[in-house]
């Protein structure tokens, strides 16, 4: 499956949408907390990949991971390291201060591809990080507090792990390996299970979360993270971390109506100012594609 341009940018945007429901739903939860939240959520994960994975490729799945290279198992781990540190960084300081840390992506993600892959980032794209960076930069000073610099610092583990990610993915494309990162995904979330079980322990978690841990799994991670893959197929690293900016002003509102953590005038005019910056720059993209 690789779709168009157009296409791909329309699933990024329902990939960031899914992506943004785990703030309001870990404020849910009753009884499991931190790495047992990372450790169900992973699980479900896996078993849902289990399921979609050989429903799309069949049983070929598993042998791409057995003959799977570096760049396989480098995904894999930058993929467990997203799961394993978004969660704890939820549990540890408010959903704002953990997507705006997030929304970094964009400058790790230029600087590895330009380095690493000499993409030639277009200026309307440099534009736009600018413009989403200086929103992003307010929102990221007043959303800094007292007590929760442990919880960003996890957090800032996501946009790095992802800006490697990303990068070897369009690395590995562009010297025409025949690679398929799909299962890395997979081989993530299995490292992401094995890795926070031990610290889990005892768990805890009530029927009524691992509804909400489950849902987590499947429609917060499972699904989009493979629509994600699909997509870097067709959009730069760069155009892809942009577009994953979405998720800060989705999350934000979604904490914000649905477990009621309200944000304050300078999350709405940054997030205003990414917004802008993202459509200037799709349209602009799209106007010199017709």
């Amino acid at each position: 499956m690789k779709p168009t341009h157009n296409q791909a940018v329309f699933l990024m945007i329902l990939v960031t949408a899914m992506w943004s429901i785990a703030g309001v739903v870990t404020r849910h939860l009753e009884q499991a907390r931190s790495f047992e939240i990372t450790f169900w959520r992973s699980l479900f994960t896996m078993g849902s990949l289990l399921v979609i994975l050989p429903f799309f490729q069949g049983r070929e799945v598993f042998a791409k991971i057995r003959r799977g290279g570096p760049s396989l198992w480098v995904s894999g781990v930058c993929w467990s390291v997203m799961f394993t540190a978004f969660m704890v960084a939820l549990t540890l300081t408010s959903v704002a201060n953990v997507l705006v840390t997030l929304s970094l992506g964009p400058f790790f993600t230029a600087l590895l591809a330009r380095v690493f892959i000499g993409h030639r980032i277009p200026a309307r794209t440099w534009g736009a990080i600018a413009v989403a960076g200086a929103g992003i930069g307010y929102m990221y000073g007043t959303q800094m507090s007292g007590g929760q610099f442990g919880g960003i610092l996890v957090a800032l583990c996501v946009p790095v792990a992802a800006a490697i990610n990303w990068t070897v993915s369009q690395r590995a494309h562009a010297r025409g390996e025949n690679i398929d990162l799909l299962p890395a995904l997979l081989i993530g979330a299995v490292i992401s299970v094995l890795a926070t079980l031990p610290l889990a322990l005892p768990l805890q978690a009530t029927p009524h979360d691992l509804g909400w841990l489950a849902v987590l799994g499947l429609v917060q991670l499972a699904i989009p993270c493979a629509l994600a893959v699909i997509c870097a197929r067709v959009l730069q690293a760069p155009e892809i971390s942009l577009l994953a900016l979405l998720e800060v002003i989705f999350g934000i509102l979604l904490a914000w109506v649905g477990a009621g953590e309200a944000p304050g005038a300078p999350v709405l005019v940054g997030g205003a100012l990414v917004i802008g910056a993202l459509a200037t720059n799709e349209w602009i993209g799209w106007r010199h594609r017709v």
